[in-house]
This record gives structure tokens, C-alpha cells and sequence, in this order.
């Protein structure tokens, strides 16, 4: 079976890792140091700060700029339910937001849309852009409208670690970046976050609510206010910092991979069976996720494919069509989210492949949709 993503972990991760149980020392500490000041360099931030995954990042992000009961923040209505989840969590309200259907992302356009049919009872705090897949949301053009509003900014880049937008890493344009270490992405410590600040005191703040509110001083530890364990430990980094010399290099495959599934495709674009993701310089190529034509059934042809050889699978959620959120209403409607989210499909991708997985997985589509009855009416 030809994989949805294989993690990219060789000999010289788990010596890495080896090396870390033996010495004992397991929980945040030199390791953690270590990777935290090379995050720092490649990101370009003042404070980089790790902790146990990608959502505890958004959510000690939030609780950090104090967004809490009768507030609201503004979501893509695209997106993996960790975004919508920890504003819940802090108690806040979502405001879900539409996405241009060729780049995933929110656009200034459905933003301004969004702000101006806002009617709730709680008060627009927040706006967290994700740059979906890896694809850089247009922070030069959402900022200034958000800012306008008297919004803090947190970015969603979960999948977006290595992915720039005129030169500045995504993810640190705004007041907080979250970026994910989950296996899907392309530097994985099995679980893991990573928050990013310029900010001094928002850093401070971060550092001591991922660690129990705990402040080490000579005289003993003091808890200067209830905290969280989202520490991520020394075998977690240990990892990390193994596997960060190849990121530049893995991205740069994932581009040419990209490539040549955009020219392997082509064909089925022309027939108008599917649609590809929009490219962008910048782009660090998280998941590929084609489009199919609304007349193809999703589930039979993801079925088949598997049968095939290849997984697939859907690429994220609306929201608002999720359970979890089924008492928020996009006002205005999220047209595109839902399309996306009900003809989505997220083909086998990561720096393993090549030439040879790309043919295979576009001859499988090819004979799949073209066969008439197989996964679309005759």
C-alpha cells in the first residue's frame, strides 16, 4: 500500500533518541534548550517555545493574549477542528470565515465579510489566518484590516513550518505562531508544538503557563498562577533537532513532488474531473489535496483506490459542518468551505516519493475516472 505520508526517521534519529534515555534526563531540558534556539535562528523570532502539540500551542496561545468568555475570534471555516476546538475550550465564540478554493485559505475579501455581518453578543477578539496545507495565507493584505479592528493575531501554522510569504516564515507575522510536529508534517516528534513570539512578555507568559505556573528561584519553586503540563521532553526535541538539517532539503522535494503531480494530472484538469491546489513560491507543500468534479462519489473512488494500492483520503473539515460547532451559522455563508470539505481528497505525499509513486497514483485516477460507472454516472 502506497501511504497517505511515511515519517521521515533513520538510524541517526533514534541514536538521537537512544542517547536521551540513557542519559536520564527525559522531561524539557538541554535538548529542549537546544532546539528551541535553533527554531529560534531558522524562524527568525526572538522566542521560540516548545510544547506537547500543535493544539496545546493554540490554546496556550489564546489563554496567554487573555481570549476568553464574551469573546469571539474569527476562523477559516476550512480547517482542522483544533482550530475551532481550542476557542472553545477557552470559552470564546467562533466566527467561521470562507476560503478561496484554490489556496484553502481565508482571503481579506471573506475577513471584511465576515466582520461586517458579525451580529453576536460577544466582542471580535481575535482572528487566527491558517496557512492551510502550507500554503501562506496573505498576512501583508489580512493584517492591516484585522489590526484596523483591534484584533490580536494568532497563526495557524501547523503545516506550514519552513513555508514563507516575501521572504518571512509563516507563522510570524502576527502576535503568536503555532506551528504541529504530528508525524503528517514534514518535521515530526511523534506529538509536539512549537509557539513563536517577538514578544518579551508574552513569551514569559507562555513559558510559565506550559510548565504549572512554576517559577525556579534559590529559595524553591514558586507557582505564580495555575498553569498547564504541555512541556515537550528532552526525547521529543532530541528528535527534532536530528532530523531539522534536512527540513530546507525535504521541502524542496515536497516542491518538485508537487510539480510533477500538477503536470501527471493535467489531463484529468482538462476533462474537468478535478481541480489543483493553486501553487505559491513560498509554499512548503504540507499535504496535496486535488478538488474532484462534483459528479465523482468521493468514498467509492477513495475505496478503490485503496483496493489499488493507494491511500487517500479527505484533506480537512468545514466546521460548520462538523457536530461539534452544528450551534455556529456562517453568516455570510461558507460556500467554498463546504465544496472543499465534501470534494476534497488528499493524495499520497511526503519527501519519500517520487517520480515513480506520482505515476502511479495518476494512472490509478486516470483509469478510475475515466471508466465510465466506476466512481461517476455513466
Amino acid at each position: 500500500m502506497l501511504r497517505l505520508s511515511i515519517p521521515s526517521i533513520d538510524e541517526s534519529v533514534i541514536e538521537a533518541v537512544n542517547a536521551v534515555l540513557r542519559s536520564g534526563q527525559l522531561v524539557y531540558g538541554v535538548q529542549g534548550q537546544r532546539f528551541e534556539a535553533v527554531l529560534q535562528e531558522f524562524l527568525g523570532v526572538r522566542h521560540a517555545i516548545l510544547v506537547s502539540s500543535g493544539t496545546a500551542a493554540l490554546h496556550l496561545a489564546l489563554v496567554a493574549l487573555g481570549i476568553g468568555a464574551g469573546d469571539a475570534v474569527l476562523i477559516p471555516d476550512f480547517t482542522f477542528p483544533a482550530t475551532g476546538n481550542v476557542v472553545r475550550l477557552v470559552g470564546a465564540n467562533p466566527v467561521f470565515v470562507d476560503v478561496n478554493p484554490s489556496t484553502y485559505c481565508v482571503t481579506p475579501e471573506s475577513v471584511a465579510a465576515a466582520i461586517d455581518a458579525w451580529r453576536g453578543p460577544q466582542k471580535l477578539r481575535a482572528f487566527i489566518p491558517v496557512h492551510e496545507f502550507g500554503h501562506p495565507a496573505d498576512m501583508e493584505a489580512l493584517l492591516p484590516l484585522v489590526r484596523y479592528h483591534g484584533l490580536k493575531v494568532v497563526e495557524d501554522a501547523a503545516c506550514a513550518l519552513g513555508a514563507t510569504e516575501r521572504g518571512k516564515a509563516c507563522g510570524t507575522h502576527g502576535d503568536i505562531g503555532c506551528w504541529s510536529l504530528h508525524p503528517r508534517k514534514t518535521l515530526t516528534t511523534g506529538e509536539g508544538g512549537i509557539l513563536s513570539t517577538d514578544d518579551d512578555a508574552l513569551a514569559a507568559k507562555l513559558r510559565l503557563l506550559r510548565n504549572h505556573g512554576m517559577v525556579r528561584q534559590p529559595q524553591g519553586i514558586r507557582f505564580d498562577e495555575p498553569g498547564y503540563n504541555l512541556r515537550l521532553t528532552d526525547i521529543q526535541s532530541a528528535m527534532g533537532l536530528a532530523q531539522f538539517p534536512r527540513l530546507p532539503h525535504w521541502i524542496n522535494q515536497r516542491r518538485v513532488l508537487s510539480a510533477d503531480y500538477r503536470k501527471a494530472l493535467t489531463p484529468m484538469v482538462s476533462a474537468g474531473l478535478m481541480t489543483l491546489p493553486a501553487n505559491h513560491l513560498g509554499h512548503s507543500w504540507q499535504t496535496f489535496m486535488i478538488v474532484l468534479s462534483g459528479e465523482i462519489d468521493r468514498a467509492t473512488l477513495i475505496d478503490k483506490l485503496a483496493k489499488g494500492g493507494v491511500e487517500a483520503n479527505l484533506g480537512a473539515q468545514c466546521l460548520s459542518m462538523q457536530p461539534a460547532f452544528k450551534d455556529v451559522r456562517p453568516v455570510p455563508l461558507t460556500t467554498h468551505a463546504s465544496q472543499l470539505f465534501k470534494h476534497g481528497l488528499a493524495l499520497p505525499f511526503c519527501e519519500s516519493y517520487g517520480p515513480q509513486q506520482v505515476a502511479q497514483v495518476a494512472n490509478l485516477l486516470e483509469t478510475l475516472l475515466l471508466t465510465p460507472g466506476t466512481c461517476r454516472p455513466t
